[in-house]
């Protein structure tokens, strides 16, 4: 089964940053010029993430959105403050062609996810889950891995594929932006306890362990974010050694 190389954007304002432990921001450039450069170098799909919109409680940029969607020919989701149908249909009317939620649908209303799925389809709807471990469990984090909700990430991932969610994207806050690997034993959990795509992100420093996380997890998706963005590893790098490894 063929692995997706998915670039991610974490969007603050107008700028693509990358964050640790989702904080300590450092800007790293214009969302529209990446999403393009990593297109072009050939990635099946790009995440644009704004990472405080739901934080400060701000409007969706959907001109920043749509400028980095233009002439974009792979899948494009977009995440960050969607609380209503209406935000769905128009960042669909700005490019995306996926939605993903997170904030809104743990804190105030998970039934977004049944509405959408319903008007839109299941492949359109992407929950990101953002997860910190505990002594025995993995719970749910909001805005920007800020918040705890309480909510066990197990039984959230099941609980958003029963309701219809095409696809989860599992990002580790222990492991995010540290370079020193994924969280495997987290996202082969998810993996394994639902039976819709996963999209693993969080940790990779290196290419062993893109390599290692593949062959044990088998997620759907690989997110990148630093490897790219430093220009530590080409797209072309990444595919040719999981092409290798099958």
């Amino acid at each position: 089964m063929k692995t997706r190389i998915i670039a991610k954007l974490d969007v603050k304002s107008e700028f693509v940053v990358k964050p640790v432990h989702f904080e300590g921001l450092r800007k790293i450039g214009s969302p529209a010029e990446l999403a393009k450069k990593y297109y072009k170098a050939g990635v099946d799909e790009i995440f644009f993430i704004d990472i405080v919109a739901s934080l400060y409680q701000r409007e969706i940029r959907y001109k920043e959105i749509a400028e980095s969607a233009k002439d974009i020919l792979v899948p494009f989701a977009v995440g960050g403050g969607v609380r209503t149908i209406d935000d769905f249909s128009k960042l669909f009317h700005n490019g995306a062609d996926k939605v993903v939620v997170n904030t809104h649908a743990l804190q105030n209303s998970p039934e977004i996810i049944d509405n959408a799925v319903k008007i839109f389809g299941s492949q359109a709807v992407v929950v990101n889950i953002e997860a910190k471990k505990w002594d025995n469990y993995w719970e749910c984090y909001t805005d920007c891995g800020r918040i705890q909700t309480g909510k066990s990430v197990l039984n959230w991932v099941k609980e958003v594929e029963n309701r219809g969610a095409g696809e989860i994207l599992i990002q580790s806050v222990d492991c995010d932006g540290r370079k020193r690997g994924f969280d495997i034993e987290l996202i082969k959990s998810v993996v394994d306890f639902v039976n819709i795509p996963v999209v693993a992100g969080s940790g990779a420093g290196c290419l062993d362990d893109i390599l290692k996380m593949r062959t044990i997890c088998k997620p759907s998706g690989i997110s990148i974010s630093s490897l790219l963005h430093y220009n530590e590893l080409t797209v072309s790098d990444i595919k040719e050694a999981l092409k290798n490894e099958c």
